[in-house]
């Protein structure tokens, strides 16, 4: 009978040191396995990377040169101009009221070569100068005589124009009003850029100052 316990004590005690093994060979593994699913992992944020950078294409860059005349401030005016021409007895006069609306913005034509760039996440824009974007800005069909006396030549009636519209410029292409015409210029341009899907944006004017005399 004792001989039998012992047995039994034997058999019992070399299946415990199997079943230790296992466990403890099963513990190993998956220490093993937790560890190299710890590197896989960090080795897959180590490779993400964060890339910021934005590009535009030739056919969006075109699409804003379309755009051509911009209007950004318009300016309306009104000038009283005369003449006097002394007679022998008396001296006949010539008043007229001119009426204009001069248009302050920029024609996207006039843009130079790499005007727009990407770098990294940032978009730069050089827009040209604010300008008068059309000369003719008198209306003629508005012009009416304040006072007239006398015969007047087409000539006169001419130089009188040109004398209203060079009073029209002087009064309207103060540096105020050009400054107003480029910040909305800018305002609208950036609000363009941010409609594009652009975040980060930079907007100035080229150094290119178009004047009108």
């Amino acid at each position: 009978m004792a001989k039998r316990n012992n047995w039994l004590l034997r058999l019992l005690g070399q299946q415990s040191n199997s079943l230790l093994t296992t466990v403890t060979t099963v513990i190993v593994l998956l220490t093993i396995l937790f560890a190299f699913i710890a590197w896989f992992i960090h080795g897959l944020s180590v490779k993400v990377e964060n890339d910021n950078h934005i590009t535009i294409s030739e056919t969006q860059i075109q699409s804003l040169r379309d755009i051509g005349e911009w209007e950004f401030l318009a300016i309306n005016d009104e000038e009283l101009v005369d003449t006097v021409r002394h007679g022998m007895f008396s001296d006949d006069e010539l008043t007229r009221i001119y009426y204009g609306t001069l248009r302050l913005g920029i024609d996207m034509a006039d843009v130079q070569d790499g005007w727009i760039s990407v770098e990294g996440d940032t978009i730069t824009a050089v827009l040209p100068q604010v300008k008068l974007l059309d000369t003719n800005f008198i209306d003629e069909a508005r012009t009416k005589a304040f006072f007239e006396r006398g015969t007047w030549s087409q000539q006169t009636r001419a130089n009188l124009y040109e004398k209203a519209r060079r009073q029209m410029l002087s009064r309207c292409l103060t540096h105020s009003n050009m400054e107003s015409a480029k910040q909305n210029a800018s305002s609208q341009f950036y609000g363009l850029l941010q409609s594009m899907g652009f975040k980060h944006i930079k907007i100035r004017f080229s150094d290119n100052d178009k004047r009108i005399e």
